[in-house]
């Protein structure tokens, strides 16, 4: 039971992972799943791949990645054709991800029949939001017709980073409060008391939220609305300017902070204005949910942008002394998972590199153990 396979199959990606325990034995990603002149044709053909090459022997378990998991699922759970038929069911809710995710799914269990296959769902973790969190205030019928909710996301990146702050600080995970900073090309908040989600920042898709490389996060409605009456635009022409071509992409052309940091340091004012945007919207949602936790012990930074830019931490949390939040210009120069904030501060400002896999390796091997 202790060797696992976890399959993260992206939108134009494969990454993959084979444990021994907690030790990693082989892993990769496939990229450009599907482009004209790149990888594998499609997933299955780059699920196939992969499992040819691996040794797979004495493979207790398959984890496979699932990003929505809709109000059904709420933990991860042991794969039959009922939890199949569930997944194909929310394609609509994240037409992107979830065939991309059936994909892996439908190879393994050809390829692997008698080894046990894990869903770990990046929605599950905020099944405890607070229906005050997870409800939108429009009409309540047409909400329940159509799953229209707060579901939120990077669940799995979430719930591994909050646990290790517990860990790096030596205090007990059911009494700490934790707003934890998943920053990479997409970009997360989430209030976490006691282990449990209680806000998030992405809502019933992830465009809802923090600046992100190209979607826009929070905006006011009614840009749809103008940019459908007065612009002309048709409905999946606006789905792809605000998901593909909006964020650091729209404000810059460049969706990689690091560029942005680059261009920023030349005096590039749009690259300027971008930063602080992205900045400025992270610092309202620590105040937002500073308010609602009533007490935080800890802000943690994860993912490419929270774990390698200095500088996007120190401006995020600047100015909210106040709150007993503050960076050691010192310490936030530093790498690997730490704290850097100076001693004595009333909050611990914290970096931890996430790893998702090793999460979904780890529900995966409770969920095949329960079910064996």
């Amino acid at each position: 039971m202790d060797r696992v396979l976890v399959l993260n199959c992206g939108s134009s990606s494969v990454k993959y992972r084979l444990y021994d325990g907690e030790t990693v034995r082989d892993s990769g990603t496939v990229e450009r799943v599907g482009e004209p002149g790149g990888g594998p044709a499609d997933h299955v053909t780059a699920v196939r791949q992969i499992l040819d090459r691996l040794d797979l022997e004495g493979l207790g378990a398959v984890g496979h990645r699932v990003v929505h998991g809709g109000r059904r699922f709420s933990e991860p759970v042991l794969i039959d054709d009922a939890v199949l038929t569930a997944i194909r069911e929310l394609v609509p809710l994240a037409p992107l991800h979830n065939p991309a995710n059936l994909a892996g799914i439908e190879v393994a269990r050809e390829a692997l029949p008698d080894v046990p296959q894990v869903a770990v769902f990046d929605t599950a973790f905020h099944h405890s939001l607070p229906e005050a969190a997870a409800t939108y205030a429009i009409d309540r019928d047409v909400a329940e017709r159509y799953g229209v909710r707060r579901y939120g996301f990077h669940g799995t990146s979430h719930a591994y980073v909050s646990r290790r702050t517990a860990e790096l600080l030596g205090r007990p995970y059911e009494g700490l409060h934790t707003i934890t900073l998943h920053l990479g090309n997409g970009a997360s908040a989430c209030a976490v008391s006691g282990g449990r989600s209680v806000a998030t920042s992405m809502g019933m898709s992830p465009l809802e939220g923090l600046v992100m490389g190209t979607r826009s996060g929070d905006l006011d409605p009614t840009v749809i609305f103008h940019l459908r009456r007065e612009g002309g635009l048709g409905l999946d022409e606006i789905d792809d300017l605000l998901n593909h071509r909006s964020g650091l992409l729209g404000l810059t052309g460049a969706n990689d902070m690091r560029e942005v940091l680059h261009r920023r340091a030349a005096g590039d004012p749009a690259a300027a204005l971008a930063f602080d945007v992205y900045c400025r919207r992270i610092t309202g949602y620590v105040g937002a949910y500073y308010a609602l936790l009533g007490r935080v012990d800890a802000v943690t930074f994860t993912a490419g942008v929270g774990e390698h830019s200095a500088e996007v931490r120190a401006a995020a949390l600047a100015g909210l002394d106040r709150l007993g939040i503050a960076v050691d210009p010192a310490r936030n120069a530093g790498a690997g998972d730490r704290v850097i904030s100076p001693d004595g501060v009333e909050v611990s400002v914290c970096v931890i590199g996430t790893d998702e896999e090793r999460e979904i390796a780890r529900e995966a091997r409770v969920v095949a153990a329960t079910a064996g």
